[in-house]
C-alpha cells in the first residue's frame, strides 16, 4: 500500500489507474479506524479494482468549542490495519495541503439549509459545510467511480448525495449499514471517549430509538414520541440535542402518506456526542 500526502504524487497515481480504465473506490475517513470503516473498505475491494482510503481530521467541519484537537489520530495504527486489508493507497494530507489559503479563505460548498441545517446541522453550523466541502475536494482529488459511506452518518450521507446530484459529479455514492456492538451501540470513533459507566449507559441511545418506533406504530403521534424518547434519555442520564422522525429520502417532515420512514437521534453522554438512527416502513 501507498502512503501519500502530497497532491501532485497523488494525482499521478490516479492518472495511472485511469489509463487502464481501472474502478476506483474511495473510502473518505478522519483515522482512528473500527469495523465501521472496515466494513466499508472491504465493500469497496469487493466492487472496485483500486480502493483509496483518505484519512484527514478535517478543521472545517469542527465548530470552535468541539474536539477538533482532542480527536484520535492514529495514522501508524490505521496504516498497518489498512495494510493488512490490502487497500491500494492511503492519502493522509496535513491540513496545509487541502487548504494551503487557510480556512477562512477556502471557497466552501454550500448544500441547501433545508437539508443541511436541521438535526445536526442545527447544533453544529458550518458542520456540513465543512464536510461537502471537504468531500467535495477529495472527489476531485481521487477521481472515484464510487464513494462509500456509512449510514450511522445518515444526513452526512444525504448531504454528500445532494451535492454530487446538484453538481453533477460523476460518483456513485453508496451508503453501507451501521456497525454495531453486540449490546447495540453503533461503532464510532468518539466511543473512546466513554467511561466504562457510560460506555454501560451508551446502548441507550439505539434502545429508545426503538422503543420510539414500537410507539409511533402502536399509533403515539409524533410530537409525543419526541417527547418522551428526549424524556427517557435525559432520566438515562443524556443530554440529548433531538430525537425526531423524518422522510428517509430528504430528512422532511414525515406527511401522512410517507412510509419510509427514520428516527435519528443525537444526545451527549460525558464527553462524547453520540449519533444514531432507524430505518423503518410506517405501520399500515
Amino acid at each position: 500500500m501507498e502512503l501519500i500526502r502530497e497532491l501532485i504524487p497523488l494525482q499521478s497515481a490516479v492518472q495511472a489507474w485511469r489509463r487502464r480504465n481501472q474502478c476506483i473506490a474511495l473510502v473518505p475517513t478522519m483515522g482512528n479506524l473500527h469495523e465501521g470503516h472496515l466494513s466499508l473498505v472491504r465493500e469497496a475491494k469487493r466492487i472496485a479494482e483500486r480502493v483509496v482510503v483518505s484519512l484527514f481530521v478535517n478543521p472545517l467541519q469542527f465548530g470552535p468549542a468541539e474536539d477538533f484537537s482532542a480527536y484520535p489520530r492514529t495514522l501508524a495504527a490505521d496504516r498497518e490495519v489498512l495494510i493488512t486489508e490490502g487497500v491500494d493507497l492511503l492519502f493522509a494530507p496535513a491540513v496545509q495541503t487541502l487548504y494551503p489559503n487557510g480556512q477562512a479563505e477556502q471557497t466552501l460548498v454550500v448544500v441547501p439549509p433545508s437539508l443541511s441545517e436541521i438535526l445536526c446541522g442545527a447544533s453544529r453550523p458550518g458542520h456540513f459545510t465543512g464536510v461537502a466541502t471537504v468531500v467535495c475536494k477529495l472527489f476531485h482529488l481521487v477521481q472515484p467511480d464510487i464513494a462509500l459511506f456509512g449510514e450511522k452518518d445518515f444526513q452526512q450521507l444525504l448531504v454528500i448525495r445532494r451535492m454530487v446530484a446538484d453538481l453533477n459529479l460523476p460518483v456513485i455514492i453508496q451508503g453501507m449499514p451501521t456497525v454495531r456492538e453486540p449490546d447495540g451501540l453503533a461503532l464510532s470513533s468518539r466511543n473512546a471517549y466513554l467511561t466504562e459507566a457510560e460506555r454501560a449507559i451508551a446502548p441507550e441511545l439505539y434502545r429508545t430509538l426503538l422503543r420510539s418506533i414500537d410507539r409511533f406504530q402502536q399509533g403515539d403521534s409524533l410530537p409525543s414520541v419526541e417527547r418522551k424518547a428526549l424524556a427517557e434519555l435525559e432520566a438515562l442520564g443524556f443530554q440529548p440535542d433531538y430525537v425526531q422522525i423524518r422522510r428517509q429520502q430528504d430528512l422532511g417532515r414525515p406527511k401522512p402518506d410517507d412510509n419510509a420512514l427514520i428516527i435519528l437521534g443525537a444526545a451527549r453522554l460525558g464527553k462524547a456526542r453520540l449519533i444514531d438512527n432507524q430505518c423503518f416502513l410506517r405501520a399500515e
